[in-house]
């Protein structure tokens, strides 16, 4: 087979997964993740009130140290600067501290980004 299955009749179809990969990319990109990193990228319905009904959620593990940031929409509105809002929200720094993510290191005390 060339290409993976596609499940036509999936509720979702193929951009939900095409945006989840684009996703893991930027976020390998943005926090220049070695190889072994595992990025997860996952859409869940919010039953809070005055929450979005769908946000993004997104782990990073590697090694035992484990950082999630989200993101208030679908992940088909997921844009790279919306993943680079969401982790310096996750590692405490305030936005106008930090020009470039590149310089997060994931090696923080905690589990969140440093």
């Amino acid at each position: 087979m060339s290409e993976a299955f596609v499940n036509p009749l999936a509720r979702n179809g193929p951009s939900v997964i095409n945006s989840a990969r684009a996703i893991k990319s930027w976020v390998r990109k943005l926090l220049t993740l070695p190889d072994e990193a595992v990025v997860s990228v996952n859409e869940l319905a919010c039953h809070v009130p005055g929450c979005p009904p769908k946000e993004t959620v997104i782990l990073v593990m590697q090694g035992t140290e484990t950082v999630q940031a989200s993101v208030h929409k679908p992940m088909k509105g997921v844009t790279e600067d919306d993943i680079a809002y969401a982790f310096l929200a996750a590692s405490g720094r305030d936005l106008a501290e930090n020009v470039s993510m590149r310089f997060i290191d994931l090696g923080g005390a905690g589990g969140k980004a440093t």
